[in-house]
């Protein structure tokens, strides 16, 4: 019987970024944004059997470089999910808005 798997919840993501790696405001809202979109895809379930939560995609983003920034850290575990399985490249985040 699979376990049961909270909702993704994009605000308690953007608080657990902030807690991990700090950044601003802006930023960590654009990738709660898309891990939010990522989440609603269903592609992460679909590829890597197991859905999206926000545990997971700190965890994930901890792998990142040190100097990297949080929509770095976002992009660079998509990218290493878009070179196992392809399709992740429209959830990265290409721009940060510079106000609130």
């Amino acid at each position: 019987m699979p376990s049961f798997v909270p909702p993704f919840d994009p605000e308690e993501l953007m608080t657990s970024l902030e807690a991990a790696f700090g950044g601003t405001e802006p930023e960590r809202r654009v990738v709660a944004r898309q891990a939010r979109d990522l989440a609603d895809s269903g592609k992460p379930e679909r590829d890597r059997g197991e859905a999206l939560t926000v545990d997971d995609i700190v965890r994930q983003m901890r792998d990142a470089p040190d100097d990297s920034t949080v929509a770095e850290r976002w992009n660079w575990w998509l990218g290493a999910l878009e070179a196992a399985y392809g399709g992740y490249r429209e959830f990265q985040v290409t721009r940060v808005p510079t106000k609130d």
